[in-house]
Parts: C-alpha cells; sequence; structure tokens
C-alpha cells in the first residue's frame, strides 16, 4: 500500500513560505516603484529573491561557510569595515526567501551563509546552531537524540538566524514566533564589535534584531531551545469558516494538542464558505520513533492536484474534498512531529517561466476572524489574481521584538497568489494588497513584512507603530546605515 504522508494527504499548499518558485523570464516590468526585473537567474552583479520580482544590483556577492568563529568573523568585519568607507551598504541572508529584497543590498555587499553546524545539549534542551543553518540540517541533527525545534517555519529550507530575524512563527500551538525560544545570540555589530544578546543582556538589540530583517547586524551564532519529537496522531473538524477562530481557540483548551492549523476552501462558487481545522495530539505509543521522513512520490503526486487548480474551479473542489473526505481516511494514521515539519518548500514549485507565487499574509484577532472572512469574501473574488491557498495558524502574543505583528494571541492567515508577470497584474496585486491591509487594519489586525512592498508608508506606520523607535534606534547604532536592505529603503528610511 502506498505511504500516504500527512502533507501530500492534505494536498499541500501549507508551508509559511508557501511554494516559491525559481524565475526564468527576462523582461523588465515597469510599476510604481520604478522598474522590476524579471532576470532568468542570479548574474554576477546582481541578485533576485524568490518573488523573481527583485532583480538588483550588487556591488559584490561572497558565500561564508566558516564556522562562527574568528575566520567568519574576521570576513565579516572585512566586509562590512570597506562596504562603511565606501557608503555601501550590506545585508547577510541565507536562501533569500523573502519577496521584495528584503535580503538584498542594493549596490552593496551581499552575503550569503552556507554553515549548517548544530550542537545540541539534551540536558539542557538547547542547541548551539551556526546562523545559516538551514532547518533541514537541525532536524537531521536532532531527530536522532529524540528532539526537534520548538517553533520553526514549516519548511525546512529556510536558515534559522534568518526565521529569527524576519520573526517568522510555526505551527506549534501556545506558541508566540520562533524568536520566543531564542535564548541568545551572537552578532557582529556595524562598528564591527562581538557582542551577545539576550533578555537579560543588551536587551534592546535583542528585541530590535528579533523580526528587524538583518538591519541591527550580522548574527554568526545562537542558542536556541529544542522540544522532544513525539509520535502524533492528527484530528480533522470541518465547520463553517466563520467559526473557525472560536474553534481553534476552545480547541488550545486541550493541553495535549501540541499542533495544529487551519485551512479554508477557495472555489470561487463557495469562496471561504467551510473550513478544516487539524490539530495533532501524542499517541499513545512513544517507543522507537522512525527517523523523520521527508518529500516522496506522494507529495509530488500533491504539488499535481495543487498546481492544476489554477483556472480550473472543479480541480479546487476536488482538492477541497481531498482534504475533508479522503485525507482524514488516507493520512490519518500516526506521523513524528519532527517528520511533519520535514519538509522543503520546493515541493510546491511554480516551474512556469510566465507566472509567479506571491504571498500574504495577515494576523487577526481570534475574535474578529468570521470579519477576516468577510472582508476577504469581498476583496479577494473582485481581483483577477488566481488564489490557490490559505493555511491558518495561531500565533501567541509576542513581548520581545520591536517590530511585532502580534501585540495580542492573534489567528495567523498565509495566504498564496499566483500572479501573471505583466504590469497588469503587478499593478492589480498592488491594488488588492492595500485594500486587505486596510480592511485588516480596520479590524484591529496587522500585515506581515517580508513580501511584495506593496503597504503604504502610512499602512505600515499604521500596522507597525515602534518603527518610528525603531529607525531612531538603528540610526544610533548604524550611524553610516551600512545595513540596509529594500524595506530599509522604502519604509523606514523615510521616517
Amino acid at each position: 500500500m502506498l505511504k500516504l504522508t500527512r502533507r501530500a494527504a492534505l494536498l499541500g499548499g501549507g508551508a509559511w513560505l508557501g511554494a516559491w518558485a525559481t524565475r526564468r523570464s527576462a523582461t523588465e516590468l515597469p510599476n510604481t516603484a520604478g522598474t522590476i526585473s524579471l532576470a532568468p537567474t542570479d548574474t554576477p552583479n546582481t541578485l533576485n529573491d524568490a518573488s523573481g520580482l527583485s532583480q538588483t544590483p550588487v556591488f559584490r556577492h561572497i558565500t561564508l561557510q566558516d564556522d562562527p568563529g574568528e575566520t567568519l568573523i574576521t570576513a565579516l568585519r572585512r566586509e562590512i569595515t570597506e562596504a562603511a568607507a565606501e557608503g555601501r551598504p550590506v545585508n547577510v541572508s541565507a536562501a533569500r526567501h523573502s519577496m521584495g529584497g528584503h535580503a538584498i543590498p542594493r549596490d552593496g555587499h551581499a552575503i550569503t551563509y552556507d554553515n549548517g553546524g548544530v550542537e545540541v545539549d539534551t540536558a539542557e534542551r538547547v542547541m548551539q546552531v551556526h546562523a545559516g543553518a538551514r532547518w533541514g540540517q537541525v532536524i537531521a541533527a536532532l531527530d536522532p537524540v529524540g528532539f526537534g525545534p520548538k517553533v520553526m517555519q514549516s519548511n525546512n529550507d529556510f536558515a534559522v538566524a534568518a526565521t529569527f530575524c524576519v520573526n517568522a512563527h510555526g505551527w506549534p500551538v501556545r506558541m508566540g514566533p520562533m524568536g520566543s525560544t531564542v535564548r541568545s545570540f551572537d552578532m557582529v555589530l556595524p562598528d564591527g564589535e562581538l557582542v551577545t544578546c539576550s533578555r537579560t543582556h543588551n536587551v534592546d538589540l535583542f528585541g530590535m534584531t528579533m523580526g528587524g530583517y538583518g538591519l541591527t547586524g550580522a548574527i554568526t551564532r545562537m542558542q536556541v531551545e529544542v522540544a522532544r519529537n513525539q509520535r502524533l496522531k492528527p484530528q480533522f473538524d470541518e465547520m463553517p469558516a466563520t467559526e473557525l477562530g472560536s474553534r481553534f481557540m476552545a480547541a488550545l483548551a486541550d493541553d495535549q494538542i501540541s499542533m495544529a492549523y487551519g485551512r479554508l476552501n477557495v472555489d470561487r462558487g463557495a469562496f471561504f464558505e467551510h473550513a478544516l481545522l487539524i490539530t495533532y495530539r501524542p499517541s499513545g505509543d512513544q517507543d522507537d520513533l522512525p527517523a523523520a521522513e521527508g518529500s516522496g512520490l506522494t507529495a509530488r503526486m500533491a504539488r499535481h492536484v495543487y498546481r492544476t487548480q489554477l483556472g480550473s474551479e472543479r480541480t479546487k473542489r476536488f482538492r477541497w474534498w481531498t482534504e475533508t473526505r479522503l485525507g482524514p481516511m488516507l493520512g490519518g494514521g500516526r506521523v513524528t512531529r519532527n517528520s511533519l515539519l520535514n519538509e522543503p518548500v520546493i515541493t510546491l514549485d511554480d516551474r512556469d517561466p510566465l507566472r509567479t507565487d506571491i504571498l500574504h499574509e495577515y494576523f487577526v484577532s481570534p475574535d474578529r476572524f468570521a470579519d477576516f472572512v468577510t472582508t476577504c469574501r469581498e476583496v479577494i473574488p473582485a481581483s483577477y489574481q488566481p488564489f490557490l491557498n490559505v493555511t491558518l495558524r495561531f500565533v501567541d502574543a509576542d513581548p520581545d521584538s520591536w517590530l511585532p505583528y502580534a501585540q495580542t494571541p492573534r489567528i495567523a492567515a498565509v495566504m498564496s497568489f499566483s500572479q501573471e508577470m505583466t504590469q497588469r497584474a503587478e499593478a492589480d496585486m498592488q491594488r488588492i494588497t492595500r485594500e486587505l491591509i486596510y480592511r485588516v487594519l480596520e479590524i484591529g489586525g496587522t500585515y506581515y513584512l517580508p513580501y511584495r512592498p506593496h503597504a503604504t508608508i502610512g499602512q505600515f506606520s499604521d500596522a507597525y507603530p515602534r518603527a518610528r523607535v525603531f529607525a531612531a534606534a538603528k540610526r544610533q547604532i548604524d550611524p553610516k546605515l551600512t545595513f540596509r536592505n529594500a524595506l530599509w529603503d522604502t519604509y523606514l528610511e523615510p521616517l
């Protein structure tokens, strides 16, 4: 019998950062912010990101693979010193899965981490991890000793420090963003000083760096909490979409539930009318856990169904049937926590040179989730952007970050659109994004920053009221503004 993974049974689409794609078009696309280059790949003088819409010239691009010791620190200081002397920006990244140039310094020094060391202390339940380590490397190191990430993004090919710097969350419940599990980190500041930051030492730097998009310095090493791996069993509950917020919170009253997420149907005929809540509890048998698995044949089959949704309402309805009927029958068996997390985002890769997957994410209070559903019903079908998926998760309040999206407990809605690489589509995506942000702000919600820079500066300031304080503090620790990216250039520099 063909073994069906949890993700394949539910036919994919639930990744925190969705289905990233490598773009191959070589056209130029003007929009209100200037010209967006859709180059085929990175070149020696340009870099792009997951959107394929951020082709940006850089002065130099280097990859660092050293352990977080003197060799790495010396290399970072050398790049920072040269860039500062010449008035050029610096940015450190790993996989560049953002969508608006957040990980690219225009005409500057782009540094890519490719170092993956992980050391685990099972007694203290922490790991010492290189900043550039991918979550897949973390799981490979922790799984054999019975542990796994406490909180991570729902795909394994993102880097640990990058997850912290974009303040990403996951789907273990009753948890805040991944940064809530970080105990400390070492970082090279813009002046070259190596410092350690925690909730008791360099506290302001800790809060600015968590969700600070690399604007405070270059992280080298992190101490992060880990959790025991478990064998889990899912439960599937279907309900009206407007009830999901309250039902999600009611489910979290069960202390046995350790992971949870939701979905909404996306066919236009009944858009966002139905919801599915999937919760995971430990099963009775916790001995001899199998090794963490990854993608296989069924995941590739899931990708085919996911992609066939484009332009096919029938396939969207079929996918919902598989998630609510077939999935519980075939994908309802036991699975380990690490296997649930050990899925690369490439599973749902687009591969269409004329389109790109664009993500939105919104955070609303559970008691306003019904209002959010109404907003989406009124705004999204009125656009011509093909809508592929929405995944819903719980994020607890974030008291640490200076730019928090969850000042109170929130339901996070990750949305995936398939966008044409045309001027018309880009303009329409900007319009729908601004309308959704406006409506979400009206109901007390926020939006997530690593996606396309379509929000107005006013919307950014309303959603992130400490942005001006953040920008002022950034200028104090980095008076030459050496660490910069498109987020700073577009939204923070004007403040």
